[in-house]
């Protein structure tokens, strides 16, 4: 049996990631093929829990960032044991709402860390699991700012910590991104978030179709 593919959405905060994940899954599924959406970290009950603690609780404001990489390599390496392993043997394609290049570029890049201290954990829970395709959405800090004051408006949303970064935090992320896209090009894709919804999917389609050759 085929294996499936590994999908993986990237970028800052408010760009369209998840609309873009789900409208990608159900592209997929009108052609027949079986698809599973995860978001990290998250995906697994355990998961979901470190999930609410490093993005939402209180007691996570501040932590040191060595034991936030650890919690969300924990997470992940859950996640990749339990589910995304299993689904891609099994032939199913895999999109994720995030992957191990957000560690890199928040934890690496937003918070100093030593890469090759990040990099080796997150070998340690991927082990051999890479994707097939990385797509980076990219928007202006500007729009990004507008997004999220728009989608947190009334205080609705719990709060995220991550949210909370400085504009300095963000342009060391972008920073990350932006080398990870020099360097590992024959996974990684940016593509422009600011346009509408119907016109990112489309070249989301169109980028996706011909690497995976549908």
């Amino acid at each position: 049996m085929p294996t499936g593919s590994l999908v993986t959405f990237e970028g800052g905060e408010a760009v369209g990631k998840s609309t873009q994940v789900r409208l990608l899954a159900d592209r997929l599924r009108s052609l027949g093929r079986r698809v599973i959406v995860l978001r990290e970290p998250g995906g697994t009950p355990l998961g979901e829990k470190l999930r609410e603690l490093v993005k939402h609780s209180p007691e996570a404001r501040g932590m040191e960032p060595m034991t936030e990489l650890f919690l969300l390599c924990a997470s992940r390496t859950e996640l990749v044991a339990k589910v995304v392993r299993p689904a891609l043997e099994d032939g199913t394609d895999v999109l994720m709402d995030r992957f191990f290049d957000s560690t890199l570029a928040y934890q690496g890049g937003g918070r100093g860390m030593n890469t090759q201290i990040v990099r080796q954990l997150i070998d340690w829970s991927v082990g051999s699991i890479r994707p097939d395709l990385t797509i980076w959405l990219r928007v202006p800090p500007d729009e990004a700012r507008r997004r999220l004051e728009a989608r947190n408006g009334g205080n609705v949303a719990p709060v995220d910590h991550f949210e909370e970064q400085t504009a300095e935090f963000f342009s060391r992320v972008d920073a990350v991104y932006c080398e990870l896209v020099a360097t590992e090009g024959h996974r990684f894709i940016e593509l422009d978030g600011s346009s509408s919804v119907d016109s990112v999917a489309a070249r989301i389609w169109t980028v996706v179709a011909s690497r995976l050759r549908l």
